[in-house]
């Protein structure tokens, strides 16, 4: 094996980035603006999760399914009403070509000649070396962005029976006539509520005590309570035990509140959560400790190898697209820069924003954060029920709180469920960074 790793044509660049997804090409980009000779190495298909499977699919759909219900409330705003039915082999072909619109920008950035693209898989065969097809790559410095993928969950029956990740909804072009959701993080909300208001039966099983479980309670209460509306069943705090399935359905056994329970329906959507992909890469010759098939960085992005990073998904830290250019960012400025003190990402703005209906936006400290921190904090929270413009709009579901320290004021935490969420949490993210 050696003696054919010797005989492969090297070539040497000062970073090697391997995945040029919204991380990795973040990382790509600002190691070139520094200066250095950048190699990106990229299996494909190119373009990055949040373009090809995430962000930019997932909000074309929910755009579509916001229309049409708003349409279905035309009566509410005084205008006559109209039969709405929503066409979803046309909603799927707008996805698409949205997506590669998306995808060739970016494609066309890769290709750019400042950077060198090897279109193949990457494997580590030592520290400062891997393989790239029939080529030998030594990098001065590595940044990982391979991303994630669906995680694949021990249910009994479950593979048996057959399910559908993310992936495969993005492209489902006839509707189901009902769908079990597996999980009740953002993905599964988002795609729960879209197949809800186009026309699918909905039901919802969620091991967590509320939907989207790692944010605060009365978020999930909200949200379930606008999902209710929309015709969704959301059964929380269950304990999967089996899946059968017959011709006519697919049927999933949970325990909840120690009482069994059953739900079937067409099609099973499985979002429970997904896993970093580091399968080949080969991080034991490289050196990089992985636990739990993770990565750990440090704050400034750096493993266990001090000239190799991980950014985006693949580190497993949140799976949010801006978080992961700025982890790009500052991994290829500590690489570039070995000379001057490291940046590290600040994660006390950190933000996340979630495009349901209504939209859900938090940034900085939780109050579940805080007691598990033992920080102590004060909260005021106001209800869009009670404002003048949400009113007016009818959309009423939903909440604006604060999270404060109690002898400063200092802001530390916001979130907000409710109309234009996304937007407006930036202007308390403001408040937070002064």
């Amino acid at each position: 094996m050696s003696s054919q790793l010797s005989q492969r044509p090297e070539r040497r660049h000062d970073v090697v980035v391997i995945g040029g997804g919204s991380a990795g090409y973040a990382a790509a980009r600002t190691a070139r603006d520094a200066g250095a000779d950048v190699a990106i190495v990229d299996q494909g298909p190119l373009g990055g999760l949040c373009i090809l499977r995430g962000c930019m699919p997932t909000k074309t759909i929910l755009r579509s399914a916001e229309i049409m219900a708003l349409m279905k409330r035309a009566r509410e705003f005084g205008i006559a009403p109209v039969t709405v039915q929503a066409d979803l082999s046309a909603i799927v072909d707008r996805k698409n070509r949205l997506v590669q619109e998306f995808a060739d920008y970016r494609v066309a950035a890769l290709r750019d000649p400042k950077f060198t693209l090897y279109e193949s898989r990457a494997e580590f065969v030592s520290p400062h070396e891997i393989t790239a097809g029939a080529l030998r790559i030594r990098g001065g410095a590595f940044v990982i962005a391979t991303g994630s993928s669906a995680a694949q969950v021990a249910i009994p029956g479950l593979d048996e029976a057959g399910y559908l990740t993310s992936d495969e909804m993005l492209d489902v072009r006839r509707l189901p006539a009902s769908i079990l959701v597996l999980g009740g993080g953002l993905v599964a909300v988002e795609f729960a509520q879209f197949f809800a208001r186009i026309g699918t039966k909905v039901t919802m099983l969620q091991r967590g005590a509320t939907l989207l479980s790692d944010m605060d309670e009365d978020i999930g209460h909200a949200l379930a309570a606008a999902f209710q509306e929309d015709g969704i069943e959301v059964m929380t705090g269950v304990s999967f035990k089996q899946v059968t399935s017959t011709p006519s359905g697919k049927t999933v056994q949970f325990l909840q509140g120690g009482v069994m329970h059953t739900r079937s329906a067409e099609v099973i959507f499985q979002a429970l959560g997904r896993r970093p992909n580091l399968r080949g890469l080969n991080l034991e010759a490289a050196g990089v400790e992985v636990i739990d098939g993770r990565l750990t960085v440090g704050a400034d992005m750096r493993t266990s190898q001090p000239h190799i990073f991980a950014v985006g998904d693949v580190n497993d830290l949140t799976p949010i697209v801006h978080l992961a250019i700025q982890q790009g960012e500052t991994a290829a400025f500590n690489a570039t820069h070995p000379d001057q003190p490291a940046r590290v990402i600040d994660h006390r703005l950190d933000s996340e924003m979630v495009f349901t209906d209504p939209q859900v936006a938090v940034a900085g400290m939780s109050e579940r954060q805080c007691r598990a921190q033992s920080i102590p904090y004060v909260t005021a929270s106001y209800p869009f029920a009670d404002h003048g413009k949400a009113m007016c709009m009818g959309a009423t579901h939903g909440f604006v709180k604060l999270v404060c320290r109690p002898d400063t004021g200092e802001l530390i935490g916001a979130q907000i469920v409710g109309p234009e969420a996304a937007e407006l949490i930036h202007e308390l993210i403001a408040v937070m960074y002064f």
